[in-house]
């Protein structure tokens, strides 16, 4: 079976002027460059920066505004909002963030999704695969083990099983939260790999215990697996966390967190 709607958002693609100028100002915005409260710069400083023409500008102002990022106020300019209006499901914008760096809280924030959906859907999947689609999950699992764990080939066959077991489930609402387990996974990916020896071997087999549970038809064990590996990552984070030197509450000194409160603050004393 194919994961007709499987594409990594982090995979390098053409971008259009319009998707140029709403990722640059998207990701301006997430990292507070541009302070919630305060106005885009004017349409004649934008279209010189990026050479566009009004129009191309337009739509990517509308593209952030449909993202909760900003507000398009007749002659009074481009608001940019709060982050409690930004629409943290949007592939988009979790993509733009990936490219940064998934800062501790919005690591957390992730993971504590993913905790709330992915064994719920990997019960669902017990109770509904299809031999086709126990056989892709196997398949991604050996996938991961034949990878080394590096690299693209490992990072796309762990996505892909997270992905497939949103197929599996049967509910179109789980698949729909694609991106965010996708965000989820990217995040984890940045902290944890490589892995090597016998954490490779942990993780083929904790894997492979979600499909055991999902092959028996035993929603419980699907479920706890699916837990197991989700916590397993989370720990492995905290431990390379330390062995850096980091601390595991604030994690990695990011640009998206970090770095919106500092310009904030400095804006604000202007």
């Amino acid at each position: 079976m194919a994961l007709d709607y499987f594409q990594p958002f982090h995979a390098s693609k053409p971008r259009s002027k319009h998707d140029t100028i709403a990722r640059t100002l998207g990701q301006e915005i997430l990292t507070g460059v541009h302070a919630p409260g305060a106005n885009l710069p004017p349409e004649a400083e934008l279209l010189k920066r990026f050479g566009a023409s009004r129009t191309v500008l337009r739509e990517a102002m509308k593209t952030l505004a449909a993202k909760g990022l900003v507000v398009l106020k007749t002659r009074v300019g481009t608001r940019v909002l709060n982050s409690s209006n930004w629409n943290f499901f949007d592939a988009e914008l979790l993509a733009w963030y990936a490219e940064m760096g998934v800062d501790a809280q919005l690591r957390r924030s992730l993971t504590e999704i993913r905790r709330a959906v992915e064994p719920a859907a990997a019960a669902l999947a017990a109770e509904r695969r299809s031999r086709a689609e126990i056989a892709h999950l196997r398949d991604c699992v050996r996938r991961m083990a034949r990878s080394g764990g590096a690299g693209e080939d490992f990072a796309k066959a762990d996505l892909e099983f997270h992905l497939m077991i949103g197929v599996a489930s049967g509910n179109p609402l789980m698949r729909s939260l694609a991106a965010v387990i996708e965000a989820a996974l990217v995040a984890s990916f940045q902290q944890n790999l490589p892995l090597a020896g016998d954490d490779l071997r942990e993780t083929a087999a904790s894997h492979d215990a979600i499909v055991d549970g999902i092959e028996a038809k035993d929603p419980a064990a699907a479920s706890a697996a699916m837990l197991r590996v989700i916590d397993l990552g989370q720990i492995r984070i905290v431990d390379r966390m330390r062995a850096r030197g980091e601390s595991a509450s604030r994690g990695t000194k990011s640009k998206a967190a970090g770095g919106s409160r500092q310009t904030g603050k400095r804006r604000g004393k202007r």
